[in-house]
């Protein structure tokens, strides 16, 4: 689900109305820049991307009025790479809020932004779909908030069935903020995330974010026709569980007295799931004995929370799995003994993402290693090497076994690679065919002695040097060796030469005896 940007910096990715010199904590990146962007007004800088992506093009736009992250972007033109990731360094258990952002402006000669896919950490996120915004002169960006399984987390663009032939997946920037661990920790991280729905700011006329908002959170505003009340105390937010800002309880949307304050929100309609939903209050009149709203709040006809007791202090109120379906009717009804109207002052709504299956860590390292150690491996070999299942590593073959994907198959032949080949591949233990023959991998042929269930080994018509591992010999389900055309010497071990059912295949381009 996408949420709007207007376009222009003027009326842009909501203001930052304080002019400061900090950053949030994390990572603020422009794509496709080649130095760093400082946002006017906010003073925020941009880095650039090198480093994070090793695939793709850049470019810029010929468009004035533009924020300078939006003046740039990558796009990734390779048809046949069924995923292109960036990589970031993270603190393993560590809670995330990841921003993508999107603005098409025609930059390959076309009208309507390419429709694909983005993928976190190996889960498929949402579909990128920035056509009626980009019609209507707006960028978009989307939000989730992941925990980090590795020390790694990977954020990937990938084909689908809606993506244009002629089209190319984009994108104008990534935002990687660090967040507290007490914050959405209702949420079991381990095994879901959180899709941001809707974040707003009640009776707020303007946006709020960073500075005000420390973790770089959008506040959007919303009224609607309620009426505006605006608080006589401050709220010290430093104990809400997800810290939000201060400034979000300086104004509400109130009901008079006896009355009932209803309203639709979010706007649009939303699928049938379960939602992460976190709603704050606080009256806002001076502190007093008896300065405290009651009333119960329903969503959608149901009750949400019953006799809840709101003071100078504030207070939120959520629910980290509440079904919804369609338009969303918060309904707030006041206490009888209540003197004053029900109020309402922010709310969050984030749709519950079952996070997917995960690569065996181990070997997620392995095929890392793999990919450093190799010259020009494929555009897609960054992020989960099975993960999603469609959009697994070129190459690639993965079984799930005991509620884990494992690697079963590297088939990398005649795909221009040089390098070497990493001896961590001897932990790839589930591996039954290791096929690269005709690359240009170089190097000693390392030791492959854990790969019990290795079937096939091919390995011909590269520049292999020295001697052939004894201990292939010993593999018992080796039914395949093929290493001709390299510059391998020595004897051929003969528990190969002797071993049964094993087709070898060692000449010519060798110089090898029995």
């Amino acid at each position: 689900m996408s949420l709007s940007i207007f376009l222009l910096w003027i009326v842009s990715i909501p203001l930052l109305v304080h002019s400061d010199t900090a950053q949030p904590r994390g990572l603020l990146i422009s794509c496709g820049s080649s130095q760093k962007q400082t946002m006017p007004e906010t003073n925020l800088t941009y880095i650039p991307d090198d480093g994070f992506v090793f695939v793709g093009n850049k470019t810029s736009l010929n468009q004035t009025g533009l924020l300078p992250i939006l003046s740039t972007l990558r796009y990734f033109p390779q048809r046949s790479a069924r995923k292109f990731c960036y990589t970031f360094q993270v603190v393993k258990g560590g809670k995330y809020l990841v921003r993508t952002i999107y603005y098409y402006g025609g930059f390959d000669g076309g009208k309507e932004p390419p429709v694909f896919d983005q993928i976190v950490g190996g889960t498929k996120w949402s579909t990128v779909n920035t056509t009626e915004d980009y019609a209507n002169g707006l960028s978009s960006y989307y939000e989730i908030i992941v925990g980090a399984h590795l020390k790694t987390l990977s954020v990937c663009l990938a084909r689908n069935g809606h993506t244009a032939k002629n089209s190319s997946p984009f994108i104008s920037a990534i935002e990687l903020l660090t967040l507290e661990d007490s914050m959405y920790n209702a949420t079991d991280f381990n095994r879901l995330a959180l899709v941001t729905v809707a974040r707003s700011s009640f009776g707020s006329e303007d946006s709020i974010s960073f500075p005000d908002d420390p973790y770089y959170r959008f506040w959007q505003p919303f009224t609607g026709k309620n009426e505006v009340v605006s608080s006589q105390t401050k709220v010290a937010t430093s104990e809400f569980w997800n810290k939000p800002p201060e400034v979000i309880f300086t104004k509400a949307i109130a009901a008079g007295a006896g009355k009932k304050l209803e309203l639709t929100w979010p706007p649009g309609s939303l699928p049938a799931t379960k939602y992460h939903i976190s709603l704050y209050f606080q009256d806002n009149r001076t502190a007093g004995a008896d300065a405290w709203r009651g009333f119960n709040v329903t969503i959608n006809g149901k009750a949400f929370y019953n006799n809840l007791k709101v003071s100078t202090g504030g207070v939120c109120i959520y629910s980290p799995g509440w079904p919804l379906s369609g338009q969303t009717q918060i309904s707030l009804i006041p206490d009888a003994k209540s003197s004053v109207g029900p109020l309402i002052n922010a709310g969050e709504i984030y749709q519950i993402l079952p996070f997917g299956r995960r690569t065996l860590t181990r070997e997620v390292g392995v095929m890392e290693e793999l990919a450093r150690s190799f010259d020009n491996p494929p555009a897609d070999w960054a992020g989960d090497p099975c993960l999603p299942k469609a959009n697994s590593w070129t190459g690639v073959t993965c079984f799930e076994k005991d509620m884990v994907t494992r690697i079963i198959s590297v088939d990398l032949r005649n795909a221009g690679i040089s390098g070497t080949l990493t001896p961590s591949i001897n932990n790839l233990t589930l591996l039954h065919h290791l096929w690269l023959g005709g690359n240009n991998i170089s190097g000693p042929i390392p030791d492959l002695s854990s790969l019990q269930l290795l079937e096939t080994l091919h390995l011909e018509n590269n520049s292999f040097t020295g001697k052939i591992p004894e201990s292939l010999g010993r593999l018992p389900n080796l039914r395949e060796v093929f290493l001709e055309n390299n510059d391998l010497e020595g004897s051929i071990p003969s528990n190969l030469v002797d071993k049964k059912g094993l087709t070898l295949q060692v000449s010519p381009g060798n110089s090898l005896s029995t």
